[in-house]
């Protein structure tokens, strides 16, 4: 989302965004360079590997989908968005799947 707004992103991006400490971030970050998820170029500036793109599109998918159907079922939208978060996390792929599947079906009503 973040790349999607600026363009480029690097890790004091993410802290500001997210509200982390930069100290934080910097140990999400070395973690998620070490296993394929990320690369940092030679000025800071960090990009999805296929492996982490495709992660962050599920869990973009997740958060988009959760927020839209809480907010259909009349949640406040701030509220909505932040339960998302949440939940996109936590939630099994049988259990999104089945909200999904309900969703394309009947618009998010019950």
């Amino acid at each position: 989302m973040l790349q999607g707004r600026n363009g480029m992103v690097r890790s004091i991006d993410i802290a500001n965004e997210l509200s982390f400490s930069k100290p934080s971030v910097s140990v999400a970050m070395k973690n998620l360079r070490e296993n394929g998820y990320i690369e940092v170029d030679k000025d800071g500036y960090i990009s999805l590997l296929d492996k982490g793109r495709d992660i962050a599109e599920k869990i973009y998918e997740r958060h988009t989908l959760l927020s839209d159907w809480l907010t259909t079922l009349g949640v406040d939208p701030k509220v909505a968005a932040e339960d998302a978060c949440r939940m996109e996390h936590v939630i099994s792929a049988e259990s999104f799947a089945a909200i999904k599947a309900h969703v394309q079906k009947y618009g998010g009503k019950l």
